[in-house]
């Protein structure tokens, strides 16, 4: 597929994305996007994706179709998948994860760190095979450097609790977004997302992504 324009409900400031690592996410989450293209293919390195012109000046979303820092990914495909990008110097990349312990042991440059918490409580069904949230919120604490959250979609949280669990992770940056899947998540009610907002704003520079705008 090669370098892919960015599209649909992705970040604002993101212009391309580039997998290599793609099929079946490891994490199985309810809502994946990726689901509603059909049954994907087993999990696997697309070495084809290493001849890719990743250009110059892009912001490129390293791994949006599946999470390539899952566990379950081997660590030669995130080291070829990284070498590659080193190879143009005049982009930046952002790499998303809900497992920061596998994005802590590899070095990461020219690049945004960002990890999806999607509230402060644990939903099995819905979030299946991904690393509990009180293990996303420990390692991301001790990321080298400030990440950015992002909460996406956005699924019924405690107040108090989950402020305190994304200001320990001092990001810079924390984006909420709804579900725009009609997966029938439990969703927040608008109260609770403006407080939430207004109370992430005082330590950190929020973005609400235009699909939240269903939910106020």
């Amino acid at each position: 597929m090669g370098l892919n324009k960015s599209t649909g409900n992705m970040y604002d400031f993101i212009t391309h994305t580039w997998n290599t690592v793609k099929g079946k996410c490891p994490h199985n989450c309810s809502y994946c996007y990726v689901k509603r293209w059909g049954n994907q293919p087993e999990l696997h390195f697309d070495e084809k994706e290493l001849k890719t012109d990743l250009g110059s000046g892009n912001f490129i979303f390293v791994g949006s179709s599946c999470d390539m820092w899952a566990q379950d990914i081997p660590a030669l495909w995130i080291l070829e998948t990284l070498r590659h990008c080193g190879k143009f110097e005049y982009n930046k990349y952002l790499f998303q994860t809900k497992n920061p312990a596998n994005i802590r042991r590899i070095l990461v440059y020219q690049s945004t760190v960002c990890v999806t918490i999607e509230t402060n409580r644990w939903y099995a069904d819905i979030m299946r095979n991904s690393p509990p949230i009180w293990q996303r919120i420990y390692h991301t604490q001790r990321l080298r450097h400030s990440p950015m959250i992002t909460i996406e979609p956005i699924i019924d949280f405690d107040l108090k609790e989950f402020v305190k669990m994304i200001k320990e992770c001092a990001p810079f940056q924390v984006n909420i977004g709804a579900d725009s899947g009609h997966n029938h998540l439990p969703e927040p009610p608008k109260d609770k997302i403006l407080q939430l907002i207004e109370k992430l704003n005082k330590f950190t520079d929020v973005k609400q992504k235009s699909n939240l705008k269903r939910l106020l």
